[in-house]
């Protein structure tokens, strides 16, 4: 799954860090989640603890999209066969599937081919009725790769107005709360066109704490933001946002545009939503991977967030807890964490949450060869295997901000001089230093999306 990863594994701790990762990630990819929460005995189809039988429904239709949504199609079509009847998923990671149509769209910032597939999406919904089972594939990235401007929007709004938000350092569910109110097809208008057939989602979830309305900006399940919202968030952002977006939000809030669906409208009477994986499905797999090493582990939480680089010198305090006092964990060790943070852009650089975390990270390791780390010993200098603590961070769909990387690993000896690495972090364009420093972590596309994983290794 990692490129180079042989040579990246240059001691056991980068090893075990890179293991950590791929079984992570592995655990959480479609053809394993979806074949344990969907099954077909007979003729009911079990959707999670909910129970189908086909025999009531003239059709059965796949529609949604997301990072993981060709390969949650994949694994369905090995469930049902034959029996799905005909679909459509958006995804920028598309796999072969024998019903379903797989279109293609962009991630993180929406486009024209976007568009063309949400429209087809839409077109496929609007002719389901009361006799259609459809299983709504919501999976991370959905957002941006179903963009279905709303009425007045162009692409080149929803693009500029992405853009801004994504610089900001605004979290998802504000980022969501935008976009849902310039979407045909997002914050429950799914299941309002879809009404009345039945709707079975299989989500992959993507957002900290599971929040149905965010994942994919909730294409079927209720909204409880509104135009207001949206409008606040680009006010406290400051977000130069078109005027064909403000004029939008600023009529929704005047009343004279529909809200979104919100809890309890009849669109969601015959929708039922099943998260079958999420952040805790990869760490707990990376967990096992650990213990199964000879390693105590410890996972700090599922929903990390805010400024990635802050988040970074908390873990490694963390890490140099364990190693100095044995507290909260005793080495060797695997400390673990998942969920989302940010990058408030202010540079013009390349890179990603996950690559700003690892190169914060190491700025604060740069030093660890040589302290004392409960040993006694000062003055040691860097052991040449990279000192007693190893970092690693992945966004698990292999992407990490708009760059080919998925992320970075770090140990002591990966910052030679602090200030290249301090410059690289205030121009936002730390992409480039970890390149140079041979720290990238490279995996492509990895079929699903279910947040970040990092991975700290205490020798």
């Amino acid at each position: 799954m990692i490129e180079d990863r042989d040579r990246l594994a240059s001691s056991e701790a980068r090893g075990l860090a890179l293991e950590c990762l791929e079984t992570g990630i592995e655990a959480g990819h479609p053809r394993t989640v979806v074949r344990e929460a969907v099954a077909l005995e007979g003729d009911t189809l079990r959707v999670g603890d909910v129970a189908y039988d086909r025999r009531e429904y003239e059709e059965i239709v796949v529609l949604g999209g997301g990072n993981a949504g060709a390969h949650v199609a994949v694994a369905l079509e090995g469930i049902l066969g034959d029996r799905i009847d005909r679909g459509v998923v958006v995804t920028d990671d598309p796999v072969e599937t024998d019903h379903v149509t797989v279109r293609e769209g962009d991630h993180p910032v929406p486009s024209e081919r976007g568009v063309d597939a949400a429209r087809e999406l839409l077109e496929t919904a609007d002719a389901v009725d009361e006799d259609t089972l459809v299983l709504a594939v919501i999976t991370g990235g959905g957002s941006a790769l179903m963009p279905a401007p709303a009425s007045g929007v162009s692409l080149a709004d929803l693009q500029s107005t992405t853009d801004g938000l994504l610089a900001s350092g605004a979290d998802i569910h504000e980022i969501n709360a935008v976009r849902k109110h310039l979407s045909a097809l997002k914050g429950g208008q799914l299941a309002r066109r879809l009404a009345p057939g039945t709707v079975a989602s299989v989500i992959l979830s993507d957002v900290v704490g599971n929040d149905l309305s965010v994942i994919a900006s909730g294409p079927v399940a209720p909204d409880e933001s509104t135009f207001e919202d949206a409008l606040v968030v680009l006010e406290r952002y400051g977000i130069d946002a078109p005027d064909a977006v403000v004029d939008r939000l600023e009529r929704g809030t005047a009343g004279e545009i529909a809200e979104t669906p919100s809890p309890g409208d009849p669109a969601f009477d015959t929708v039922s939503n099943h998260v079958v994986a999420d952040g805790m499905t990869v760490l707990e797999a990376a967990r096992e991977t650990a213990a199964g090493r000879g390693y105590e582990t410890l996972v700090l939480s599922s929903r990390v967030r805010g400024e990635a680089r802050e988040a970074a010198t908390t873990h490694v305090a963390v890490a140099e807890e364990a190693l100095a006092t044995g507290t909260p964990i005793s080495p060797p060790a695997v400390i673990l964490s998942g969920g989302e943070t940010t990058v408030t852009v202010r540079g013009d650089g390349a890179g990603g949450p996950n690559q700003e975390f690892a190169t914060s990270a190491a700025l604060a390791l740069e030093n660890e060869g040589s302290e004392n780390n409960g040993t006694g010993d000062t003055n040691r200098g860097k052991p040449e295997n990279g000192g007693e603590i190893t970092v690693a961070a992945v966004d698990t769909d292999g992407i990490d901000g708009t760059t080919d990387a998925a992320g970075a690993l770090v140990d002591g000896t990966t910052v030679a001089d602090p200030d290249d690495a301090r410059v690289a972090l205030a121009e936002n364009d730390v992409y480039p230093y970890l390149a140079s420093r041979d720290a990238l972590l490279l995996t492509g596309p990895t079929g699903t999306n279910l947040n970040d994983l990092r991975v700290l290794v205490v020798r």
